[in-house]
């Protein structure tokens, strides 16, 4: 896979950091969820292109959080390519 395509967003998963908290592991999620171990692992790692909002929805009460625990907005972050010129 080429670095630009998962790159050009400024949005940041803290997937690890609420497993993490809640002493889950990312298959024991995947299992509650009922998406595959890989899917998670492309969205905790920040290379998702998208995220089905039932999907979102099932992780929110898997972990009782909000969408917003899970992922932010930072502009310029370390993973967002320069735009080419």
């Amino acid at each position: 896979m080429a670095a630009d395509d998962h790159e050009g967003h400024d949005i940041e998963v803290h997937l690890d950091k609420l497993l993490s908290e809640r002493g889950m592991t990312l298959t024991e999620l995947a299992g509650h969820v009922g998406v595959t171990n890989v899917n998670l692992s492309v969205l905790k790692n920040g290379r998702a292109k998208a995220i089905r909002f039932t999907t979102l929805t099932r992780i929110c009460e898997v972990l009782q959080c909000q969408p917003g625990d899970l992922l932010s907005y930072r502009p310029g972050s370390p993973s967002r390519n320069p735009p080419k010129s």
